[in-house]
């Protein structure tokens, strides 16, 4: 029988472990999804948007790339959103697209793509249409090693109905490319100038976690005695949250930042731009010298810097490790931590730093916390220490809603066996809420918080804080997530009251199946 180019990208596919296909499927996808193989998974989603968050984070805890199978350009531009997300995150996805049979194409067929691969950029390293159908198989070769190579990312393939059933020569699957060292040359700058640095700093970002560096980082850190502080917008914890050398969190602002840092004589940023910001500021003082390590030359181009190496983190990382001295320095002063919180009084409504205090004392140390709420972050930042040596949190970088809750499910369906926990806003969870029928399809038994204020708070406090005055679209309210969960097939929990969210969260945290906790706040 001749191989088709089904049967070559199926090859492909087995031999670098992509058998779990994130989908959404239209017609024009059918000749790919045909004759479905018994040992591939295909993990339906009910909106494109959901499908591409899920991958997003299974490809992040796996650290392979992810498929994810999306219809035409109607199912590409449901998707787009979280796939700028992924872009963002630096998540390695194989974005497959259907098109129209290229019979078709000339007269501008009913579901065809009109500029295939024009529509997804620039938010994918590369995108294809192929040719001819006997370049497909190649063409899908090249999008994951393209994918999986640093600076890691999505690749987008759109491929014409008819191809999958062409004829086509077997691909070789060659390996993934390789980590790259950093110049000893300039790596031995930077370690020189944190040998002689009177009182140093690290900041560190989310390649860190993503290349699994996080115990190099903490080496480092505990060698040089070097205060460490999460980068702003940081869309992963790379250093342990409860550790005495953890200085806190950059805010996403010149002025913030500058004065943050203007206490230390010498700053290396490890794998974090340098830096993201998000609201308009004056510069602050001067910063010290900065040094940076990054996998990502735009980075280095860009990032008002002393130095910077180009290599992946934990090679560049592991070898700065190496070449430091331990010089004896005095350790700063480890961070106050937050006082504990008071139990609500009678009548008293919840607050989400109460929320987040109350998981902290129920989540395992192991446990990975995907977060969407961004109102109350800086909550979770005081009250929910992640204290986890590498992939213990995950959120989305892009500031574009309706990650977390799909996100949440793709991490477990990569890690099964560990507890997750999502931490949602109401407003967050309505722009994803159909991922909670694939939660409860595939039975990951996630722990969905959804944290209910009833209104779009940050955006509130951005029209406080720009004097906007008057503005509508803000508020919300009447959302029944006890109902919406049940009616998608997970279980569900209300809480109001410090009992009440104690004993839900419980329950949850123990229940084999996904569980929403509806928690209002005042």
């Amino acid at each position: 029988m001749p191989v088709t180019v089904r049967d070559a990208v199926r090859a492909l596919m087995r031999e670098w472990k992509l058998t779990t296909v994130f989908g959404n499927p239209g017609s024009t996808e059918l000749r790919f999804l045909a004759d479905w193989p018994d040992d591939f998974r295909y993990v339906l989603g009910l909106q494109e948007a959901s499908v591409v968050a899920m991958a997003d984070a299974y490809a992040q805890l796996t650290r392979n790339a992810a498929v994810v199978n999306l219809h035409s350009a109607g199912g590409v531009g449901h998707g787009l959103g979280n796939l700028v997300t992924a872009f963002h995150n630096r998540a390695p996805l194989i974005v497959v697209a259907g098109q129209q049979s290229r019979s078709l194409l000339p007269a501008d067929p009913f579901l065809g793509a009109l500029e295939p691969t024009e529509f997804p950029r620039p938010y994918v390293k590369w995108a294809c249409q192929p040719a001819r159908a006997e370049d497909v198989p190649a063409a899908f070769a090249r999008a994951y090693l393209l994918a999986t190579q640093a600076p890691a990312g999505p690749a987008f393939l759109s491929v014409p109905a008819d191809d999958w059933d062409e004829p086509a020569e077997p691909v070789p699957a060659p390996p993934r490319l390789a980590s790259f060292a950093p110049d000893e040359t300039a790596l031995a700058e930077v370690a020189a100038a944190l040998n002689a640095a009177r009182k140093p700093a690290l900041v560190v970002g989310a390649t860190v976690d993503g290349d699994d560096a996080v115990p190099e980082t903490v080496a480092l850190a505990e060698k040089t005695r070097a205060a460490v502080w999460a980068a702003p917008f940081s869309a992963r914890s790379s250093f342990p949250e409860d550790h005495d050398l953890f200085a806190g969190f950059l805010a996403p602002n010149r002025a913030a930042v500058a004065t943050a840092l203007a206490e230390y004589d010498v700053v290396v940023v490890l794998g974090a731009p340098a830096f993201t910001y998000h609201v308009v500021t004056g510069p602050g003082p001067a910063m010290p010298p900065l040094y940076v390590l990054s996998d990502d030359p735009q980075v280095l181009a860009r990032a008002p810097m002393t130095a910077g190496v180009l290599t992946t983190p934990r090679a560049g990382i592991a070898r700065l490790a190496e070449l430091v001295s331990d010089t004896g320095r005095a350790a700063p002063a480890p961070r106050p931590r937050p006082a504990r919180l008071p139990e609500p009084a009678a009548g008293e409504p919840l607050t989400g730093a109460f929320v987040y205090q109350t998981l902290a004392d129920l989540l395992p140390e192991d446990a990975l916390v995907v977060e969407e709420a961004p109102t109350h972050r800086q909550d979770m930042q005081q009250h929910l220490p992640i204290r986890s040596r590498g992939r213990g949190f995950l959120t989305m970088s892009s500031g574009v809603l309706g990650y977390g809750l799909p996100a949440a499910v793709g991490a477990a369906l990569a890690e099964p066996g560990r507890q997750v926990v999502a931490v949602l806003g109401d407003g967050s969870s309505m722009y994803s809420i159909q991922a909670l029928w694939t939660a409860a399809r595939q039975q990951t038994p996630v722990t969905f918080v959804v944290l209910d204020n009833g209104e779009y708070a940050a955006v509130r406090r951005h029209a406080v804080r720009s004097e906007s005055g008057k503005v509508p679209g803000i508020e919300l309210g009447g959302l029944g997530f006890g109902d919406l969960a049940k009616g998608l097939g997970c279980a569900a929990a209300e809480a109001g009251t410090a009992d009440e969210l104690r004993s839900a969260l419980r329950n949850a945290l123990a229940a084999p199946v996904p569980t929403v906790v509806h928690v209002r706040l005042g």
